[in-house]
């Protein structure tokens, strides 16, 4: 079978430090006819499982917990019998969305084998202290979540988030892949690693 990539965007709030705000989704499907692993949970259930369309749900992988990646997680959850992988260190997070419901550990290095290939964890702390981008090796594909957008780094200025550790994450773990790794983004448009990594120093001088 092919890996094929889809997307999905749904709209809704995102809330966080007494703060609400209108935001789009991209929620990721990667796999085959066959099976899927869904990246990111956002607001609506319906558009997603449509998406879906009747294929094995091997997981449901949270990029970060803020409420608008997580919102219809547990709903995915139970109705297309699959797990929820979100890195612990968000646990704080989602527990302001989801209190008591369980989910599987998301862990730095982690794979996640789906339609003949790996997807790839890499924890990169900063936009919140579990963020995680997935990688795709074969097909050059990276799934930022809200670490790295087109034009610069995802959010700091909200609780449990820290500039210089995001451009840590940023510098260190992205800007290792190669140049052409297409970066499919937690909102709004996509970008390439060597279109964002001759950027670096200037955001570190807009953000200090």
């Amino acid at each position: 079978m092919t890996l094929r990539v889809d997307r999905v965007v749904t709209s809704g709030t995102f809330s966080l430090d007494g703060g609400t705000w209108d935001v789009d989704n991209n929620i990721w499907l990667i796999g085959d006819d066959n099976e899927v692993v869904i990246v990111d949970a956002a607001h609506t259930a319906q558009p997603i499982i449509d998406a879906v369309g009747g294929r094995k749900v091997i997981g449901i992988v949270c990029t970060h917990g803020h409420n608008d990646h997580v919102t219809v997680a547990p709903e995915l959850a139970e109705k297309l019998d699959a797990p929820i992988y979100l890195n612990p260190a968000d646990d704080v997070l989602w527990e302001m969305t989801h209190p008591g419901v369980k989910h599987l550990s998301l862990e730095d290095d982690q794979r996640i084998a789906v339609a003949g290939t790996d997807i790839l964890a890499i924890h990169t702390p900063g936009h919140s202290p579990g963020s995680t981008c997935l990688y795709l090796p074969e097909a050059g594909e990276l799934f930022s979540g809200d670490t790295l957008f087109s034009g610069g780094p995802g959010a700091t200025g909200r609780s449990y988030s820290d500039f210089p550790t995001i451009i840590g994450s940023i510098r260190d773990k992205l800007f290792a892949l190669p140049a052409e790794t297409k970066v499919h983004t937690g909102h709004g448009d996509g970008t390439t690693i060597g279109t964002e990594a001759p950027h670096l120093e200037e955001w570190i001088r807009a953000g200090s």
